[in-house]
């Protein structure tokens, strides 16, 4: 088998996944999760690198 018939089957398995990914997302239900109580406001900390807490941060 060819570099190019491998990268062809290798395209092909790709696209197939996505479809199936694209799929399953689309028949999932979504979560029905109760909200936070008592968290905090704004973006959240850990995804932005620091937290802060009454007027003190801290990276991570």
């Amino acid at each position: 088998m060819s570099d190019d018939q491998k990268q062809k089957k290798l395209q092909e398995a790709a696209k197939r996944a996505l479809a199936e990914a694209a799929a399953r997302k689309a028949e999932a239900e979504p979560l029905n999760l109760p909200s936070e109580l008592g968290g905090r406001d704004g973006p959240e900390p850990t995804r932005f690198g620091d937290w802060e807490k009454k007027g003190i941060v801290s990276d991570f």
